[in-house]
């Protein structure tokens, strides 16, 4: 199983989407900001040089939201989704495609990554009351 770790960054009523390149799996689908933990990481480390990686920030890793297990064909993955703030520096599309805030009524408009479905759909049951 693969540990992945992911951000849910917030700017008001607002929180952070990313879409993934093309070239990748689930390419062109909709995704929290994260990726894999490497060996020696804790999974809060590996969020911060995830979010420094593909956005140029630094965050301030705060709670665990949700924890969601996703069996892909390819690989099953431990998604862990973490509260976080960017202490520093304005998000850059370094490695997506492309980057939005939407609000949680927005959440239809955008094709997700499977995995991430049942965060979705908890972030509408709860509403903008975070």
């Amino acid at each position: 199983m693969t540990e992945v770790v992911a951000a849910l960054i917030w700017d008001k009523n607002k929180f952070m989407i990313c879409q993934r390149p093309a070239h990748k799996a689930r390419g062109l689908l909709w995704e929290f900001v994260g990726g894999k933990v490497e060996p020696g990481e804790t999974k809060q480390q590996a969020l911060v040089r995830e979010c420094r990686e593909e956005l140029a920030v630094t965050v301030d890793v705060g709670e665990v939201f949700m924890d969601v297990t996703h069996e892909y064909p390819d690989l099953t993955v431990h998604l862990t989704l973490f509260h976080a703030g960017i202490r520093e520096g304005v998000p850059q599309k370094l490695e997506h495609c492309d980057l939005r805030w939407i609000t949680v009524d927005e959440i239809p408009q955008y094709n997700f990554c499977p995995a991430d479905t049942v965060i979705l759909e908890r972030l509408q049951s709860i509403g903008k009351h975070l």
